[in-house]
């Protein structure tokens, strides 16, 4: 299950990916899948020593193409092991929300990255996070939870803050707002409850069968509900001498 969209975020073969805070690793797979050099990077050693795994099986099976490689490291991303502009694109997704410093984050994501490079910033939307944190203390006040809840305008200021030029955005996974509704009213860790059960048994064969009904369902939904706000930017060119900085070319969505 994706968070970002490759068609709004294009990615060519042979780009040098960085996938910060990769957890499962699911968007350094897909780049991997498409050709990149990717570094799939999180301060989780288990899960690193999973998607290192993955890759291996990856590659055994021939799901990657000639030329693309993969390295899953463990690693602080606000201090990131590698020189300036040292990658094309840089995801983050889902991984803000968690970091008390997320200007840090940001300003490291624009060290590594290459001027002309993209960035893909993901982060759990305002309003179906809020009702969350409404019906359940236990969902964000645990170890490593989240610490905030972005508004649209707040992330894409930052982003622009950081020297990121913002391109786009969208809305996604709107059928997964209802599971975690129902997972804060019956108990985070409760699993057993039959609405938890019955819903994610849709979600399951939702990403494993990908109807045409749920996934229109789920386009419609978006805008409204969206579980993830997605934003893209790009980092500027430094102007030519006696030039001005050109303008921002959109302005995300809310």
């Amino acid at each position: 299950m994706l968070t970002v969209d490759f068609s709004r975020f294009p990615l060519a073969p042979g780009d040098r990916v960085l996938d910060l805070g990769c957890g499962a690793g699911r968007h350094a797979f897909e780049c991997y899948r498409r050709g990149a050099q990717v570094v799939a990077l999180d301060q989780n050693a288990e899960e690193i020593r999973e998607v290192g795994k993955w890759f291996a099986a990856m590659a055994e099976a021939g799901e990657a193409p000639a030329g693309a490689t993969a390295t899953a490291m463990e690693g602080d991303a606000l201090a990131l092991p590698f020189p300036d502009e040292s990658f094309d694109v840089v995801i983050i997704s889902e991984v803000m929300e968690h970091i008390p410093d997320d200007k840090g984050v940001l300003a490291e994501m624009v060290r590594v990255l290459r001027p002309g490079g993209r960035i893909a910033v993901t982060v759990p939307r305002y309003g179906p996070e809020k009702v969350c944190w409404t019906l359940s203390d236990a969902y964000h006040e645990v170890e490593g939870g989240h610490i905030r809840i972005y508004k649209a305008d707040e992330l894409v200021g930052k982003i622009k803050e950081a020297g990121l030029r913002p391109y786009g955005s969208h809305h996604a996974h709107a059928l997964h707002s209802p599971y975690w509704w129902l997972k804060c009213a019956f108990g985070v860790d409760n699993d057993k409850a039959l609405p938890v059960r019955a819903y994610h048994k849709l979600l399951v064969w939702d990403i494993m069968k990908k109807p045409l009904a749920t996934r229109l369902a789920e386009q419609a939904l978006n805008p409204v509900m969206g579980k993830s706000l997605v934003v893209y930017a790009t980092k500027p060119h430094l102007p030519a001498a006696g030039t001005g900085t050109a303008p921002d070319t959109e302005a995300a969505a809310r």
